[in-house]
Formats: C-alpha cells, structure tokens, sequence
C-alpha cells in the first residue's frame, strides 16, 4: 500500500526575545512541524493478541520499549512465537539486526511487555520483562555493548542468560510495570509497583555498575479516600512517568486508582481519581510537592500517601474515566509538562463503560507548571476516538506534540503559550492499532520523534507488521 503524509506546516506567531546588548534580535524560534522521513520494518509478523484494550509489544506505559544511545536505535518486541527479541540499527538505517535474549512469553497478558535501560557507567544494555503482579524476567549484556556498537557484533552471545532477580537481588513476588531511569552521574534506576491494582506501591532499585540495590518503596497504599459516593481505604499510585531533567530534578505525574468501587457513581467506571505531581532532587531519596513539602522518603515509615495535602495538581472525581499512565515530559528549563485524558463534565457527570465513554466522548488536556509556578490546563481539541493513551514530547525550541493513538500527531507553540493546539498528521497510511511507543532519547539526542507501532491485525491473534516512523521536528 502507498502510504500517504499530512504534512503539518509550521505554526505562526511566535515571539520575539529581548534585544541583545549589542541592538540585535534574536530570531524567533520556530513554531512546531513535523516531516515524515520514514519508516523501517522491526518485524512483518510481529506477536499480536489484545488484552486490557491494549498490545503487549506497545504500551505506552513501557520506559523504554525503543530508545537511541551513541548513534544507534534499540527496540524491543516478542515474536509471532513468543519470543523476546531485542534488535538495533545504525540510526537512520533501513535494516534492523536481531537477537532472541533466550526468554518466551509466559502469558497472553498486554501487560507483560519488555522494557530497556543503559547504565552509562558500564555501557550495558538492561531488559526487564514479562510481568503483572507476579515474577519478573531480567536480561542485561556484556559491559561496554552500547559504547561500542559499531566495534562489537550483535549476537545473543553478548547477553547474559536470562534471570528471576536482579543479579541475585529479589525485589517482590508481586511485580509490574518497570521502568528504566538513568540517573545524571551514569547509574540506573528501576522503577516498579509492589502489589496489585487497586492495592500496591511505588519502589525503586538502582545498579551502580557493579550491583543492584533495593532503594525500597516511596508511596503507600494505606488511608481513607472518600468521594460523595462512599469511601476505600486501599489504592495504588500509577504513575504518568519517571523523569530527569536536565538539572538533574526526578519528576513524576501520578494517577490514585482505588480498590473499592464504592467510590464511583457506577460500576463500569474507572476509579482512577486525582493528577498528582511529585518531584526529587536526590536521586529519587526524598519526594516533595510541587510547592516543595517533603511528603515521602523512599525505604522509610513517611510514604507519600492519598490525602496529603499539596499532591494534587489537578482535581477530578471518579466518575469521568481518567486514564492512568498516560505521558509526561520536562522542559528546557526544567519544568514539568503532562498529558491527562477523561471524560469532561460535558458530556455528563457519570461515565457507566470506560471504554465506550472514553471512545466517544474522551479528550487529551496538556497540563503544566509555568515559569510563575502555577499550573494550567488546556483541553487539546482532537476526540480520542479510543480507550487508550496519548504520548507527550517537547522539541528543542519546547513546542509540545502530543501522540495520539492511532499515530496522530497534534502540536502547539511555546510562543503562543501552548493555545494553539493543530493536527499535524492524522495516521493516515499507517494502520495502527492503538497506542505508540516512543523513543524520548531521540527526540532529545537529534529532535527526531520516532515511534513504534503495530498495525491492526486481520484476525483476533493474527500476527501483524511492527514498525518504526520517524519525523524530523524543526531544526
């Protein structure tokens, strides 16, 4: 099939910075724009089953499911036969080399996806993979693999066999959704949730080159949460993110999902209730508020609970199908940025099917901090058309893109304090299935926006193609 681009054009009415001393202006920066430049295939048969409305080679939740390090791209995926393959390319390159890490999916679960870090103090390559609420299957690679690509051969002799621990280190029997942080001084951090939904914790551990420690857990599911329709008193954080900035300030937007549905004005809702917004400037020790209260101190009694006040940055009962996990992003200067999606009151103050209700009636919001320290809200107006998760980047100039599922890609300028939301390319072509996977070092690294999607499968566990899009972003 020919595949057909929208091309969005630059948006106008950028501002002018102050004179420099010498009487001239700086140029305007300009407004945002995204030009298609390809697209690379992973796998024409790629390992398809829908669970949770979602895919289990993209979630948007994983960090990362595709990342670029010292002039490669790394993605990661399991097979039509289940197999979990990790492959690379020479970024910009048409060809992608694989390697099977020895390990096969265990369940036909979206949640189990695998995820990938660098520790860039010893150059290797980490995998975590195949989980909910349940053990874990660890990968890494030989030290020095990601310093050297072009030296070394891409061969599964280059990672070591698979593991139910973290090189000996036991963290929980109920594990899901890690992440992968490197830290500024080249350790890296995991991030992942104790227990299950609706009742578990937020923990971190971190490799420091030469063995993982268990940093322990930094939020709590205890307390009492109570809404006008009844009370729970068990819930889990799901957070939106886990983040460096370039100051080197730990970021994460959060979502509190309640155990008991009590709390809902029906039972097809969601109970997922509440943005909350936390921040470290310790490598993830201590947590504050955004007005910088101290709230939770990571392996010690002073969790970060539900009900404290200063965590919430964004009220919203459960009755409108907030998505959690959804997307964040900081800013040149530091500042956090978040895309939130629900129901607005709009179209009614009671969702009854999440699905159905986000499907019709659901809309993305762009939700961040200004330069002042206040927060602002702005509705992006595109109908979600789906159940499932928008992504969030920011270019170089911090204009802000906001990925759809589908592969739609809308935009707004910094200049125009991010007001002038447009759609850029509307996915024709591409045949996505849903949600997207995006690689945030690049866009970081060489301001490409580059994701993975899977197409739409012809049967209900019909294998189908997975791919790579990239798209320069201004210059």
């Amino acid at each position: 099939m020919k595949r057909r681009t929208l091309l969005g054009a630059a948006l106008a009415g950028a501002v002018m910075t102050p004179a420099f001393t010498s009487g001239t202006a700086r140029a305007a920066d300009p407004g945002p724009s995204a030009t298609r430049t390809g697209t690379t295939t992973l796998d024409s048969q790629a390992l398809f089953f829908v669970s949770y409305d979602g895919l289990v080679n993209n979630n948007s939740f994983q960090k990362n499911g595709l990342l670029t390090y010292k002039g490669y791209q790394y993605a990661v995926w399991y097979t039509a036969d289940k197999n979990a393959v990790v492959g690379r390319r020479v970024l910009g390159g048409g060809t992608w080399s694989t390697v099977q890490v020895g390990h096969t999916l265990k369940s036909s679960d979206s949640h189990n996806v695998i995820s990938m870090g660098v520790s860039k103090v010893d150059g290797r390559l980490h995998l975590n993979m195949d989980s909910h609420s349940d053990g874990f299957t660890y990968v890494k690679s030989v030290a020095g693999l990601m310093d050297n690509p072009a030296g070394l051969s891409w061969t599964s002799a280059r990672f070591g066999s698979p593991q139910s621990t973290l090189d000996g280190l036991a963290l929980t029997s109920q594990f899901t959704y890690p992440q992968f942080v490197s830290t500024p001084d080249g350790k890296l951090q995991l991030s992942y949730r104790v227990g299950i939904s609706g009742n578990g914790r937020n923990a971190l551990a971190e490799y420091d080159g030469s063995a993982w420690t268990n940093l322990g857990e930094w939020s709590a599911s205890t307390g009492t949460y109570t809404s006008e329709h009844g009370s729970s008193t068990a819930r889990n954080m799901y957070l939106h993110g886990i983040d460096y900035d370039r100051n080197g300030r730990l970021h994460s937007f959060f979502t509190w999902r309640e155990q008991n549905a009590a709390v809902m004005c029906s039972s097809g809702g969601i109970t997922n209730h509440d943005t909350g917004y936390v921040y470290s400037d310790d490598r993830g020790r201590t947590w504050r508020t955004s007005a910088g209260t101290a709230v939770g101190t990571t392996g010690g009694s002073d969790k970060v609970t539900v009900g404290e006040t200063g965590l919430v940055v964004d009220a919203l009962n459960p009755d409108h199908s907030l998505m959690n996990q959804e997307s964040q992003f900081t800013d040149s200067a530091g500042l956090p940025h978040a895309i939130i999606s629900y129901v607005p009151g709009r179209f009614g103050q009671c969702t009854t099917n999440y699905v159905s209700d986000r499907t019709a009636n659901g809309r993305a919001f762009h939700l961040r901090k200004n330069s002042s320290g206040g927060w602002q809200k702005t509705e992006i107006p595109v109908a979600l058309g789906s159940s499932q998760r928008t992504k969030l980047v920011l270019d170089k100039y911090d204009n802000a893109y906001a990925i759809f599922p589908f592969g739609r890609i809308a935009a707004a300028s910094k200049s125009s304090g991010y007001t002038d939301w447009t759609v850029l390319f509307d996915g024709s072509g591409l045949n996505a299935f849903g949600e997207v996977v995006i690689d945030e070092m690049r866009v970081a690294q060489d301001n490409v926006l580059s994701f993975l999607y899977q197409e739409k499968s012809t049967g209900a566990t019909t294998p189908s193609a997975l791919h790579v899009v990239d798209f320069a972003l201004p210059a």
